[in-house]
């Protein structure tokens, strides 16, 4: 690596861009599509995917509010690790409560780290529709219960910094709009 790329490198702005949804409301997808630009465009991003995330940093945890808030600062820490590294991390992960949100805006906001929240403001009609995973449909049946935004509560942001209605627009014109945050706040 050349003393140019190097401090190329060591310029570059992290920040961890945190998408809040209902389940199947399109967040890892857009989180996928927004990583594939930024990429084209030559920066370090890392998508922390919350189901990896419970399958590989929070094995064990249920989904009992406590649990959920255990799961949220994990990917939180996590998240800033990466992003005060230089790295865009983000995190399309439901977390349900806006405590549990507010705490990983404020550790982000401790260590001068840039925190974006997006409200990924899918209707729960639309995303049982998606049923990406199945969950809607196994709730109706009566397999599962505590399904967020059904029978667990979901605590959708008052004032995230972006607001995504993704079943008004594609994939591409989302992450755009995402982009064109990032850009704004030069952190694209």
């Amino acid at each position: 690596m050349t003393n140019r790329q190097r401090d190329l490198e060591e310029s570059v702005t992290g920040a961890t861009v945190w998408l809040t949804g209902l389940p199947s409301a399109g967040k890892t997808t857009l989180a996928y599509a927004l990583a594939e630009r930024l990429r084209g465009d030559g920066r370090r991003v890392e998508v922390l995917d919350g189901d990896e995330i419970r399958e590989f940093l929070s094995a064990g945890l249920g989904f009992s509010r406590e649990d959920r808030h255990t799961n949220v600062q994990r990917i939180g820490y996590v998240a800033e690790l990466l992003a005060r590294n230089g790295v865009l991390a983000l995190a399309p992960v439901i977390a349900p409560y806006a405590e549990s949100r507010e705490a990983v805006r404020k550790r982000h906001q401790s260590e001068g780290t840039p925190y974006l929240e997006v409200h990924v403001a899918t209707p729960v009609e639309v995303c049982s529709v998606r049923d990406v995973k199945g969950l809607y449909a196994k709730q109706a049946a009566g397999e599962i219960s505590g399904l967020t935004g059904v029978d667990d509560p979901y605590e959708a942001p008052t004032d995230p910094d972006l607001r995504i209605e993704s079943h008004t627009q594609s994939v591409q014109e989302s992450a755009a709009a995402l982009h064109t945050l990032l850009t704004e706040r030069g952190l694209a």
